[in-house]
């Protein structure tokens, strides 16, 4: 069944639907009324072929640093990061404002898929993880292993991304 609309009514349903659009076409996700708008330029991004970086989280002489302990991404290019734990013990991948500054497409490890907001990744001993993102705002970004006493041990590091 069909409703009609008054002339308020459709001037507000075509005012969202353009902002919608608009939203859209500047590259702008908006959620308006409960529906995202996915921009168009995400969804060509996200069939782009991603950039693999690799980073242990300690080694087997269980030395408590990330290997390598910068990295450099370009906003706008698509990442797969690979994460290992060769070490013997417990690390975590903490990097809250980094997390902060990309689009998330997902977190794969074993047969696990987590998708949404993502801030911190543990690895046990001899674990796998695979970040799939994109890099949205530039900066530099601080990585740590929050473990107790890794951090101040020395495993810190930093995640840069360049805007082009």
């Amino acid at each position: 069944m069909l409703k009609r609309l008054s002339g308020f009514q459709a001037g507000v349903w075509v005012g969202v639907a353009a902002s919608r659009l608009l939203g859209c076409l500047l590259g702008i996700g908006l959620l308006v009324g409960g529906v995202f708008c996915m921009p168009a330029l995400a969804v060509d991004l996200v069939h782009q072929t991603a950039t693999e970086v690799q980073v242990d989280l300690g080694n087997r002489a269980n030395e408590l640093k990330f290997v390598p302990n910068h990295l450099d991404f370009i906003a706008g290019q698509r990442y797969k990061l690979v994460l290992h734990n060769p070490s013997e013990q417990k690390h975590y991948f903490t990097a809250k404002d980094f997390a902060d500054a990309i689009w998330s497409q997902k977190v794969e490890a074993g047969k696990v898929e987590v998708k949404g907001a993502i801030h911190e990744l543990e690895l046990k001993p001899g674990a796998t993880a695979e970040w799939v993102f994109i890099p949205l705002k530039g900066g530099t970004y601080e990585l740590h292993c929050s473990v107790p006493g890794h951090t101040e041990a020395g495993m810190t590091g930093d995640l840069a991304i360049a805007v082009e």
